[in-house]
C-alpha cells in the first residue's frame, strides 16, 4: 500500500464490508455449497455435484424463469424510469401544488409491498374490481387481469411500476436540481425550444442519474416476491412465476433445498451479468 495514502478511508468502509461479508457473501457461499447436494430439510444432505444445474438447463426451466423475469424487469425498468422522468420534469417547479404532487407520488413507494398488492388485488378483480367495472361501464370488455395468462405478468408489472415510480421521480428531481440554470437560459436565448433544451442539455446531464435509476430498478424488479405471492401465487399456469418466487416454491413447498440453492446461484450470476452490462453501456455512452 502506498505509504503516502491515508488509511482511514478503509477503516470507514470496514463496517459495511463486515456486514456484506456476514449477511451477503457468506450466505451466498453456503447457497453455492448447498447447490451441490440433495437435501429436503428432513434427512441428511447427499452430494450430487452439478446435477441440479444440469437438470435446470436440460429441462428448460432455468431459461424459462430467466426469460420471464427478464421480460418483467424490462417492462418495469422502462415504465418506472419513463414515468419517473416525466413526472420529475412536470413537478420540477415551485409551489404548493407541485410539492403536494411530489409527496403523493413518493407516498406509494413507502407503502409496504403487501399493502400495495392487496390494494391492487381489489382494483384488478375480474368481477368486482374498480378497473373492470369502469371499463365495462364504458362499453368495453375488460380481461381477467390476474386470471388470464396473457395478461397476468403485465398486470403485476403495472403494479410494480406504480409502486416504484415515486422512487425514480425523486431521483430524477434530484438530478434536475444539478442541471445549471445558466446553461438552459443561454440555450433559450439562442432560440432553443424546450424540447431541444431537454434533448441536448438536460437529458445528457441526467446520464449518471439515469444509470443509477436503471440499475437499482432492475435489482428491485428482479427481487419482486410479495406481489406475486399475494396476487397470483405464480399462476395462472406459472405465467407469473418469477425467479425469487420459484426459489420460495422449491424450498418451502417442494423441500428441494439443493435445487433452490442452484437457482439462487443462477439468479445472482444473471443479476451480476445484467448489472455489469448496464454499467458498461452507460460508461460507453459517457465516453462518446
Amino acid at each position: 500500500m502506498n505509504p503516502t495514502r491515508p488509511f482511514h478511508p478503509y477503516l470507514m468502509l470496514l463496517p459495511t464490508a463486515l456486514l456484506l461479508a456476514v449477511f451477503f457473501f457468506y450466505p451466498l457461499f453456503v447457497a453455492a455449497k448447498t447447490s451441490l447436494t440433495r437435501w429436503d430439510l428432513l434427512t441428511p444432505a447427499s452430494y450430487v455435484g452439478l446435477s441440479h444445474y444440469a437438470e435446470l438447463v436440460h429441462s428448460g426451466e432455468l431459461f424459462e424463469l430467466f426469460g420471464r423475469t427478464l421480460v418483467f424487469s424490462v417492462i418495469v425498468v422502462l415504465g418506472a424510469g419513463g414515468a419517473g422522468l416525466a413526472l420529475a420534469v412536470a413537478l420540477d417547479r415551485p409551489g404548493r401544488f407541485p410539492a403536494f404532487c411530489r409527496s403523493a407520488v413518493f407516498s406509494a413507494y413507502v407503502v409496504s409491498w403487501v399493502s400495495v398488492a392487496l390494494l391492487w388485488l381489489w382494483v384488478l378483480d375480474a368481477q368486482a374490481g374498480v378497473l373492470n367495472r369502469t371499463l365495462a361501464a364504458a362499453g368495453l370488455h375488460p380481461p381477467d387481469w390476474l386470471g388470464d395468462p396473457r395478461w397476468a405478468l403485465f398486470a403485476l408489472a403495472g403494479v410494480t411500476i406504480w409502486k416504484i415510480t415515486g422512487y425514480a421521480t425523486v431521483l430524477f428531481l434530484a438530478g434536475l436540481q444539478d442541471v445549471p440554470p445558466s446553461v438552459l437560459e443561454a440555450a433559450a436565448l439562442d432560440g432553443a425550444s424546450p424540447m431541444a433544451r431537454f434533448r441536448r442539455i438536460t437529458w445528457p446531464l441526467l446520464g449518471p442519474t439515469t444509470a443509477f435509476v436503471t440499475i437499482t430498478s432492475l435489482i428491485l424488479s428482479f427481487q419482486v416476491f410479495d406481489v406475486v405471492r399475494v396476487m397470483t401465487q405464480g399462476g395462472p399456469v406459472r405465467s407469473t412465476t418469477l425467479m425469487v418466487y420459484a426459489i420460495y416454491e422449491e424450498v418451502f413447498m417442494n423441500l428441494r433445498v439443493g435445487r433452490a440453492s442452484a437457482l439462487v446461484v443462477a439468479f445472482f450470476t444473471a443479476l451480476m451479468l445484467l448489472t455489469s452490462l448496464e454499467l458498461w453501456i452507460f460508461s460507453k455512452r459517457r465516453a462518446l
